[in-house]
């Protein structure tokens, strides 16, 4: 699955770099910073960022704001703010252009992370309610997600999940290669799953049903390891596998 393309518009060349350092160990792909506003469009309408992270203050001006005047009147992408400042006349310029989020300097991978979730989740939610659902569920399909476990933000691809393993307030998850305990509750966790595909075959378990390789009265085979079904979800699992 293809990462999310990051554009980057910075004029301080270090703090440039970290981003795409960050980006990069973070799992998305990030081109190479520019500095200015000309180089901007040029990267902007070559390159097709799925997403730009733009410093409001280039070289001592406003000239960021001149960008995102630019990509949201010519471009349909999701941009965040970088900035040091945040004086009253400064956020009421940037309003004006309605950015997808904003990030304070100086910031960390969380914040970086946490500000890039929040822009898209904010782009896709103004674009499902120009477009309407049936047309925008085609262009936002979500093959993969970020969840943080230990260290580290993991990328998880939706299609390499086996089933996930509820245990109080922590969720396993499971996939053929490795597991991933993430702290959250299932309920919360299942927000970004298909219900379609995966589904509960026990309080504690959800399956992907297209990793199903055997089925009995009360487990099933996935990756050749058994996972049990409770009663209360046999029936329903029956009939969404056909089984007779």
């Amino acid at each position: 699955m293809t990462a999310i393309k990051i554009g980057i518009v910075e004029d301080e060349v270090i703090i440039a770099y970290d981003i795409q350092a960050k980006l990069t160990s973070l799992g998305y792909t990030a081109f190479e910073p520019v500095h200015n506003y000309a180089d901007a469009v040029e990267m902007l309408t070559t390159t097709g960022p799925d997403l730009v992270i733009l410093d409001i203050n280039l070289d001592d001006k406003n000239e960021g704001i001149k960008i995102g005047k630019y990509i949201r009147s010519k471009l349909d992408m999701p941009f965040i703010y970088l900035t040091a400042n945040s004086d009253p006349a400064t956020v009421s310029k940037a309003k004006e252009t309605m950015p997808d989020a904003y990030l304070l300097k100086p910031f960390n991978r969380d914040s970086l992370f946490s500000a890039i979730e929040i822009a898209l989740y904010n782009f896709n939610k103004t674009r499902k309610a120009k477009t309407g659902p049936a047309e925008n569920e085609n262009k936002n399909a979500k093959y993969f997600f970020f969840t943080k476990s230990g260290e580290y933000f993991h990328r998880i691809v939706f299609d390499e999940i086996l089933y996930l393993e509820s245990e109080g307030n922590y969720v396993t998850v499971h996939t053929a290669q490795k597991k991933f305990i993430v702290r959250v509750t299932m309920h919360d966790f299942l927000e970004n799953f298909d219900p379609a595909r995966f589904i509960h075959i026990h309080r504690s378990f959800v399956v992907n049903l297209g990793k199903i390789e055997k089925i009995n009265a009360s487990n099933v085979v996935i990756n050749g390891k058994e996972v049990p079904v409770s009663g209360n979800y046999r029936e329903g699992l029956l009939k969404l596998l056909d089984v007779r």
